[in-house]
This record gives structure tokens, C-alpha cells and sequence, in this order.
């Protein structure tokens, strides 16, 4: 009885939350008990439980109801009995006495050589981190990874655009580790690191000394892996280096520019690989975590200047107005506090505009391309690959179809251009689709809608 109603709630979430969220969240869900109003659910670890509850729990309990069972509330538990996967366990690191530690990493006693690792800034804490809905979960997730403690997902996979935040969480992850863990060897680098030094050991015939010092180590940090795509003997090393780490136990961190799915010509094994553990999209920052971002540095900018008036609603201006990136809009406002100094004047609506006009002027709203296919997938519930993959079935070509009409009104981008985005097709297959969505828009209430909220949510 219980199975059938656990299959009748599922078949409502996969339509209620898309594939991507069903996948990650309620396929691995295990309804155990229905007794005394109390729904027992079974997960594979603690984290999973308590964002399942936090952000799905109140949806599960309705649809419950629905069912014809009477449920008050949800426990979520780990079966006991469930064993722990071997690559997810980070072992304690020794007791051994420590060498003065290299930028970017920490370091244990050894007879190797010390860890070639990338500097870390100091700024890039978790305590300087602000969290909003866009970073939510990319946050817990690197939280719980930095507790160092066992974790159930290996590795853990950041991807997003530039300035949302992968890198402050990398080295957020390292600090912490360095505090928590002091005798770890944690290593941080980019993947253009990696390949140099995996060249150079090449050239001076010293690979076996590359693969004993980076399989050494506790934790594996490595930032913008997009990078390695489409150089072979890289990827190769790569590949038998995270093999070798999961095989240890080792913890495993990664970023990306994309989803390691859309990282064009790099390795299919490597994908499945990076896919194998805990993927997280940072998304684009809303205006409630912008505005968070200023009014967070400029506390720190009072201090910094004390004496400074900041008239009211100049944060919430530069946080409509920047909506690029976190980076342009905290140069935004180190550049106005400065200026603002150095004239001796308040911080006004006209000053920032004055002093801001450049910034502002790049920042006018430009919607990309990559944003609207984006946008469009998440409304549909289809992988951003499909959107521009080969597939013609009439589920994913329409969303393409639409896609291709947005990206022709919101954009300047050519014909030709956005064909080249959507899997190099030619212009006269984005004409075909943009005059198809214009004809069914004229008739069909449910596209207009559809569009309307589309452009709101492309715009917003």
C-alpha cells in the first residue's frame, strides 16, 4: 500500500518540480512508514533529509493527504543499515608535525616535495560569503564539505557564470579546511595549474614524481576544469588522478564555467565521472542577494571611511541597475566610496550616477544567448544539451523554437549568430522557428502566455 501511494506522489513531484530537481532530490527517496499521522522517509544521507525538508517537505505532506492518508508530519531518517560509499569518506589525516605551508594549501610533514598550489585570498571566507535563493544550496553544499567530516557525494561539482560566487566558495572550502583540518593536505589550483605542471613533469621526465605528489593528498580543489577540454594527455592525467583519489578516499571539488555535460571535448569518462557526485548550478543573482552584497561592503566601507554619509537609496539603485556580476558591482561600490573620500562629498543618487556613468552604461541589461536557452530549459524542464542537440521531438523542439524567438526580439545577435548558438544551424532554420512561434502566439492564448512570462522572468 505504501509503494502505491509513494508512486502516486512521486509521478505528482516529477511534474510539480521538472527532471532536474526530481533526479537530484526525490528519486532517491524511500517512503518507509505511514503510521500515526507520521510519514518515515528514508534518505541516503543527513543533508539530503534536511534540504528535502526545508525546500520540498510541505509539498510531500499535501500530496500525501491527497492520496487519502492522513499525514501530520515527515521524518526523515539515514537507515542504518545503509553502508556509507567508500569514494565519500575522508580520512583523518595524521598527527605528523607540519612544514610551513604553500600558498593556496596546507601541507603535512613529508619526504616530497610541498604541494604546487594556487595563493588563496583571505577575503574569500565563508563569514564574507552573502547567501541568497540563486547560491542557497551551492553554499550548504561547500559548508558541509568543509566540516570535513564524511560526506555522501564526491565530488562535489560548482558550475555557474563569472562573478556568482565558485571561487569565493573554493577558497571559503580551503580556509575552513586549513581550520578544522590543520595536519590535511588540502590542494588548491586551476586546471591551467594542473596541465602546466603536468607538462613540466613531462619535459624534465618526472611524471612519477606528479602523480605521487597530487595523489597524495587529503582534499583536491580544482577551479575552472573547462579548461582541460580538448587537451588529451591532460584530460588522461586527470582522469587516472580523481580515479586514484576516489580509490583513497579522498575528497574531490571541482568548478566549472558550465555543467560538466555541456563542457565541450572533454572526455565522456570524465563526465560521467564528475557527474557521479553532487552537481550545483549557482544561478545569476536576483535583487534581494545583490542588495545583500552592497549593504554587506558597505558596512565594511563606514568603517573604512568613517564620517562618509550614504544617502538612502543609492544600494538599491546600483542593485537594479548592475546586474552583470558580483565582481563589477563590488568595484562599483569600492570605486564610489573612494571617489566620494577623496571630494569630501555624500554619497548621493547623483554622485553614484556621476561617478558610476561608465559602469552603468556596460551594465544596461543585456540578455545573452546562453541566458535565454537557460531560462527556457528551466521552464520546460529539459536539459540545456537538448536545447541544443540534435533532437527533433516535438517536447524539445518547441522550447528550441521559442528559445530561438526570444533570443531574435531580446537580442542583437544576427540570424546566422544564433544559429551558431543553437548547435551551428543555419538561418534559415531559426527564420522557420521564430515565424512558428510568432504564428501559434497569434492563436494560441497559452503560448502568449508563456512568452510574456518568459521575457518577465529573461528581463527581471
Amino acid at each position: 500500500m505504501a509503494n502505491d501511494t509513494w508512486g502516486r506522489v512521486r509521478d505528482e513531484l516529477f511534474k510539480a518540480v521538472g527532471k532536474n530537481n526530481y533526479v537530484t532530490w526525490i528519486e532517491p527517496l524511500r517512503l518507509a512508514e505511514l503510521k500515526g499521522g507520521i510519514a518515515r522517509i528514508e534518505v541516503p544521507n543527513s543533508f539530503m533529509g534536511d534540504w528535502v525538508s526545508r525546500n520540498f517537505g510541505e509539498q510531500i505532506r499535501v500530496l500525501l493527504n491527497k492520496t487519502g492518508e492522513d499525514v501530520d508530519r515527515l521524518e526523515f531518517h539515514v537507515p542504518a543499515t545503509r553502508p556509507v560509499p567508500l569514494a565519500s569518506i575522508i580520512e583523518p589525516a595524521d598527527k605528523a608535525p607540519k612544514k610551513p605551508a604553500r600558498a593556496g594549501m596546507t601541507s603535512r610533514a613529508s619526504d616530497d616535495a610541498d604541494l604546487p598550489g594556487a595563493p588563496l585570498d583571505a577575503r574569500f571566507t565563508f563569514d564574507s560569503f552573502v547567501v541568497g535563493k540563486p547560491n542557497e544550496l551551492a553554499h550548504a553544499a561547500a559548508r558541509r564539505v568543509a566540516e570535513g567530516g564524511p560526506v555522501t557525494f564526491n565530488p562535489l561539482f560548482l558550475y555557474g557564470g563569472v562573478g556568482l560566487g565558485k571561487t569565493h566558495l573554493m577558497h571559503a572550502i580551503a580556509h575552513e579546511l586549513q581550520l578544522r583540518r590543520p595536519g590535511a593536505r588540502v590542494l588548491y589550483l586551476s586546471a591551467e595549474q594542473f596541465m602546466y605542471r603536468f607538462v613540466q613533469a613531462l619535459r624534465e621526465k618526472q611524471i612519477m614524481d606528479f602523480k605521487e605528489l597530487f595523489r597524495s593528498v587529503d582534499v583536491l580543489m580544482v577551479d575552472d576544469v573547462q579548461f582541460i577540454a580538448g587537451k588529451d594527455s591532460t584530460q588522461e592525467e586527470f582522469f587516472h588522478t580523481f580515479n586514484a583519489l576516489v580509490d583513497q578516499h579522498k575528497q574531490i571539488v571541482i568548478s566549472a564555467d558550465r555543467a560538466p555535460g555541456e563542457i565541450k571535448d572533454l572526455e565522456d569518462r570524465i563526465k560521467s565521472r564528475l557527474q557521479c557526485g553532487l552537481v550545483v548550478d549557482l544561478h545569476p543573482t536576483d535583487y534581494e542577494l545583490r542588495l545583500g552584497i552592497l549593504q554587506t561592503k558597505a558596512v565594511g566601507y563606514r568603517e573604512q571611511y568613517s564620517g562618509l554619509q550614504l544617502a538612502p537609496g543609492v544600494l538599491e539603485f546600483l542593485a537594479h541597475r548592475i546586474t552583470t556580476n558580483v565582481r563589477v558591482l563590488e568595484g562599483a561600490l569600492t570605486r564610489l566610496f573612494a571617489f566620494a573620500s577623496l571630494v569630501g562629498r555624500e554619497i548621493t543618487l547623483d554622485l553614484a550616477q556621476d561617478c558610476l556613468a561608465d559602469i552603468l552604461r556596460n551594465s544596461d541589461r543585456r540578455v545573452t544567448i546562453e541566458e535565454i536557452q537557460r531560462k527556457v530549459a528551466e521552464h520546460y524542464n529539459i536539459r540545456l544539451s537538448d536545447m541544443i542537440g540534435p533532437k527533433r521531438v516535438r517536447t524539445i523542439a518547441r522550447p528550441r523554437q521559442i528559445a530561438m524567438y526570444l533570443c531574435k526580439h531580446m537580442t542583437t545577435r544576427s540570424l546566422p549568430e544564433i544559429g551558431r548558438r543553437f548547435g551551428g544551424r543555419d538561418h534559415t532554420t531559426i527564420m522557420h522557428g521564430i515565424r512558428k512561434i510568432e504564428e501559434l502566439r497569434g492563436t494560441d492564448s497559452q503560448m502568449a502566455e508563456d512568452l510574456e512570462l518568459l521575457r518577465r522572468l529573461i528581463s527581471s
